[in-house]
């Protein structure tokens, strides 16, 4: 932990700025400079940058920032290649480093926080799995609305702003159609004369957009999301009317076209609701499935708790190598999909039960019995304690842990090993590059 600032130093305040130089990355991904020995922690910054950086939280032990201008960038950047508005793309924050050096910082991130924060020793880092394609491999973007000189500009907002929206040609992270699908929606907007919402004022009806790809079928999704306001019928598969200021985009949804996207992960053909989850990178949720299969380790006869099962792909892709697997999960959207999957590729040896992980798991144990082999792949907060401790009365004799975030995998494993487990293998799988996002496969047996 950081030391906190000596007595003799003033600590900088909120808004001040700083130059500062970049030496090392957090976890996170966000660069760490030092100002007399005080700790800031900038985004948009990486080791061996110079930069002029804003604070936007000052706090006794260390302060958050953000790079304003890079005055003199690391030796080992290279040029950004994902622009929008002369801006690097706010989703491919890792853009100016090599994707070697990408793979690296992830390798050791991943160790860093199992080992510091999880105090955890004696396991197996494997070398991470790159990913295949290290441009355009995204299935599934999530576009803003904004207005310039009184037209509609669709794309993203602008790094540190939840007001100003920088319009998107081209995002590099996105297929050449899924590009040309929004910027087809925004041609319609501006036609149309339609105004995007104003959370301040509560007016205006265009929010966002969201397209989704079967990267497998070549299929497009897409989903504006409105005010109430009336509009002439948008040229989109769904449309979700949200009431209120809120930013997000869950809500009441009509069908006007494609209803479900149709997808393939290896031999799965799946069906895959607006609501449900699906891995942003369908290349690499290949590879994940795949080295989950093989660390799963399954002889054939084995019962299988699936805990955060989504559409089913994780417990279809184990049920051949098993003797029966259950999938728990709280979207029913996602449960109808997951029984629909199964029945589709013939799978008869599972089941899906919609239910939340802390109330689910002890009836889905009357029910089921014990199992052999418990897979959970939570959200990015990890488990709560409530859950592992579910978990953990289910007696697995292996557990295997799909994370999204090392630094929630590592108290989890910690628990599960107090309890008389031993982490054994972890497996680093990029899933997002140009991103300090990691994916990694830890394997808990006793």
């Amino acid at each position: 932990m950081s030391k906190a600032i000596p007595a003799d130093v003033k600590r900088p305040r909120q808004g001040a700025e700083l130059e500062l130089e970049i030496d090392s990355l957090a976890q996170g991904g966000r660069g760490v400079a030092r100002s007399n020995g005080y700790v800031v922690f900038v985004s948009g910054a990486l080791p061996g940058d110079r930069v002029r950086a804003r604070l936007t939280k000052s706090k006794r032990q260390y302060a958050e920032a953000r790079a304003i201008e890079i005055m003199r960038p690391g030796s080992e950047r290279i040029p950004d290649r994902c622009l929008h508005d002369g801006e690097p793309c706010p989703g491919a924050p890792w853009q100016g480093m090599t994707y070697e050096r990408q793979l690296a910082h992830k390798q050791d991130q991943v160790g860093e926080a199992l080992r510091r924060i999880g105090r955890l020793e004696g396991f197996e880092l494997e070398p991470i799995e790159p990913a295949l394609e290290a441009w355009r491999y995204r299935n599934k973007l999530e576009y803003s609305f904004g207005a310039r000189d009184k037209a509609p500009v669709l794309g993203f907002h602008r790094r540190g702003s939840w007001t100003d929206v920088v319009d998107v040609e081209d995002c590099l992270l996105a297929s050449e159609a899924n590009n040309a699908a929004r910027n087809a929606v925004r041609e319609w907007a501006r036609a149309e004369r339609l105004a995007p919402y104003d959370r301040r004022a509560s007016a205006g009806a265009l929010r966002n957009l969201v397209v989704r790809e079967g990267r497998r079928t070549g299929q497009l999704q897409t989903r504006l999301v409105t005010s109430p306001a009336p509009i002439p019928r948008p040229p989109v598969d769904l449309h979700t009317v949200i009431e209120g200021p809120g930013s997000g985009t869950d809500g009441p949804t009509g069908v006007l076209g494609v209803e479900h996207l149709a997808e393939r992960i290896g031999e799965l053909e799946l069906r895959v609701s607006h609501a449900a989850f699906l891995q942003t990178n369908t290349e690499m949720a290949e590879r994940l499935y795949a080295i989950t299969a093989e660390l799963a380790a399954l002889s054939g006869h084995e019962r299988v708790f699936d805990l955060y099962c989504g559409i089913g792909t994780i417990a279809l892709s184990l049920a051949p190598h098993a003797g029966e697997v259950w999938g728990l999960e709280t979207v029913p959207e996602a449960i109808a999909d997951a029984e629909h999957n199964a029945e589709a590729n013939g799978i008869a040896n599972s089941r899906f039960v919609a239910a939340d992980s802390r109330l689910g798991i002890r009836p889905l144990l009357e029910r089921a019995g014990r199992p052999d082999l418990v897979v959970v792949d939570p959200p990015r907060a990890g488990l709560s304690a409530k859950v592992v401790r579910r978990l953990l009365e289910c007696e697995p004799r292996r557990i295997v842990y799909l994370s999204c975030n090392p630094t929630t995998l590592a108290p989890n494993a910690a628990q599960v090993v107090e309890a008389g487990y031993t982490l054994r293998r972890v497996k680093p799988v990029d899933m997002f590059p140009q991103t300090p996002h990691v994916e990694c496969v830890a394997v808990l047996e006793r």
